[in-house]
């Protein structure tokens, strides 16, 4: 390697330390996952690409989906799509004035908000962390480093009755240490509040004629649930032990 070489490589590293969205190692799928349930439209991450050392992919959501796009590193320079820049500030002041972007729809899709990594949350996907909330914004100064956590999740799921069993679907919510549910997603109003710091665990359940279900155990009840498939169920129940360890952490 040459000295240019190593001095170009030295200063991206830099650079990408100081980088709140580069999320390094994520994974394609985990970026899809990470971007799919807590960011929104327009939130964007930069990542390694498997393409090589020299090679990013910029992960950005477009509503219910998430588009890739190569960044590559270049001597000393960023080339991205027909756009090059000298250094990530560029970069990130590039995307700062709404720049759009041609996905293989033709679909335009506008860089709105940065995903950053700085606050740890739940293992859900492939050991990913969900990360903090960040302020509506168009730069990286506009992070909020303690805004509030996006571990959040929410969902429709099956319920049994306490008395007749029967299964009724209900509109889930899980936020800090509260699962609520409701008749459906338009009620405001919850049917019950469920304090997760009384629940002793959460676990898959075989014991019903349904599958992909699990249970919430209670010193009163244990609640059953069935989720739709059974990815959906084990991403209930991973988030809902985490939340659980969370809990006793803080006793």
């Amino acid at each position: 390697m040459s000295l240019d070489s190593e001095s170009s490589s030295s200063t991206k590293d830099e650079e990408l330390r100081t980088l709140r969205w580069y999320h390094r190692d994520l994974s394609r799928h985990a970026a899809e996952a990470l971007l799919l349930s807590n960011g929104s439209d327009g939130s964007y991450l930069l990542r390694n690409s498997n393409e090589g050392p020299s090679y990013f992919s910029l992960s950005v959501r477009a509503k219910d989906s998430v588009k890739h796009f190569h960044v590559q590193h270049v001597d000393q320079s960023y080339i991205f799509g027909f756009n090059q820049f000298s250094s990530l500030q560029e970069f990130v002041s590039h995307f700062a004035n709404q720049p759009l972007l041609g996905s293989d729809t033709g679909t335009l899709i506008v860089l709105k908000s940065p995903y950053p990594w700085c606050v740890e949350e739940p293992s859900i996907y492939e050991a990913v962390r969900v990360h903090t909330a960040i302020q509506t914004g168009r730069t990286e100064s506009d992070l909020v480093a303690n805004a509030p956590s996006l571990g959040t999740k929410e969902g429709y799921l099956l319920k049994q009755g306490a008395v007749i069993k029967n299964w009724k679907q209900r509109w889930f919510t899980l936020q800090r240490h509260e699962l609520k549910y409701f008749k459906d997603k338009m009620f405001e109003e919850p049917i019950r509040n469920l304090d997760l710091r009384a629940c002793s665990a959460v676990q898959f359940d075989y014991s019903q004629d349904k599958v992909n279900c699990f249970c919430l155990v209670f010193p009163e009840r244990t609640f059953y649930l069935c989720a739709k498939t059974g990815v959906e169920a084990d991403e209930w129940i991973k988030f809902l032990r985490w939340k659980l360890s969370q809990n006793r952490k803080g006793r």
